[in-house]
């Protein structure tokens, strides 16, 4: 006990034990403390409700059949979720306010140093008390009567300083609620980032497998045409090599009858010559080996292919065509653009 009266009359710790007594709402000393779960935090119970109703401007009362609301410290950004008691629900925090008892019994015991209240420049020995509306300047009593603010319209500076302070502090209560709906907005925009990039690559996936499919089609459909090429390729040629092995074997009789006629030639006796190649000159075997110009013949262009050329020009329109159907959303924003622009 003798140790904790030793640090309340210590000045630099009771600042500090008041820093730490401070609501970061409303920047006065805590009212009706509760601690928020799990950070551990304390808030003034008003100005928890207050930023819990600005986060939650649908739920009501306590005796509403809402089941709830979202609350974030405004110390740390911590979200909780609350019940159907909301800011109520929360647990007071009696050690602090048992504190804040004991440093105000202790503030009240401490004589008031003279420093520790604001004094007037113009009149050292004044205290500033009052508050002069006109100038918007507090000032002392001296000033009023006999000073720089005689004329001016003055108000008690309580007055004036609980209604600024309660003014600040409905602002305080508007840049909370306006951070929690910052916030929320930032989370929207990064679930929305987050699906985008999700949507994309499942586009790309989508979009990937489309193209393969018809790569695989193209190539099945030139395999075909390519078989087809080759079978009329086996025919035609099977055909002409048919042809060939007819006139060789021509070739060849015509051959060696010219060869047994050559030898016929160099027989000098008239008599053997007659005898041995009576046969050779009979025209019927003449005429036989002189068949060659009438066997099978090709046609001309019959070596051509030019009956399974491929034009792919549209094909190839197509593709460069290709593009992403514009979704039913789009094309509404489209046609109201249109509309604005003719309006």
């Amino acid at each position: 006990m003798d140790f904790q009266a030793g640090i309340l009359r210590d000045g630099s710790a009771m600042e500090s034990l008041e820093k730490q007594l401070i609501c970061p709402i409303c920047l006065e000393m805590f009212s009706k403390p509760v601690v928020i779960l799990p950070c551990q935090h304390n808030l003034c119970r008003k100005c928890a409700n207050d930023v819990f109703q600005a986060a939650n401007p649908y739920w009501q009362s306590r005796g509403s059949v809402i089941s709830g609301g979202r609350f974030r410290c405004p110390s740390c950004r911590h979200e909780v979720l609350l019940d159907r008691h909301g800011v109520y629900g929360l647990q007071r925090n009696l050690l602090v306010e048992n504190i804040i008892d004991i440093y105000k019994q202790e503030c009240s015991s401490r004589p008031l140093k003279k420093g520790e209240h604001p004094m007037c420049k113009e009149h050292e020995d004044e205290r500033i008390n009052i508050y002069c509306v006109t100038c918007e300047v507090p000032t002392c009593s001296m000033c009023k009567v006999f000073g720089a603010h005689k004329d001016c319209e003055v108000a008690p500076l309580d007055s004036i300083f609980q209604g600024q302070k309660t003014e600040l502090n409905n602002c305080i209560s508007m840049l909370v609620a306006g951070n929690d709906r910052i916030q929320t907005i930032i989370s929207q925009l990064e679930d929305s980032c987050r699906s985008t990039e999700e949507n994309s690559e499942a586009a790309k996936q989508d979009l990937c497998a489309r193209f393969d499919a018809l790569a695989a089609l193209l190539e099945e459909k030139k395999s075909e045409l390519l078989q087809r090429i080759t079978r009329e390729q086996g025919d035609k040629t099977s055909f002409i090599q048919g042809l060939i092995h007819q006139y060789k074997e021509q070739l060849e009789k015509s051959s060696r009858l010219v060869e047994t006629a050559i030898q016929a030639m160099e027989e000098t006796g008239g008599a053997t010559f007659l005898m041995g190649n009576r046969a050779l000159i009979s025209l019927p075997r003449i005429v036989e080996a002189s068949k060659g110009g009438r066997l099978g013949k090709i046609e001309s262009g019959y070596e051509s292919m030019d009956a399974f050329a491929v034009s792919l020009d549209h094909l190839a329109e197509a593709v460069h065509a290709l593009d992403f159907e514009p979704a039913e959303e789009d094309e509404e924003y489209f046609d109201g653009e249109e509309e604005e622009a003719e309006d």
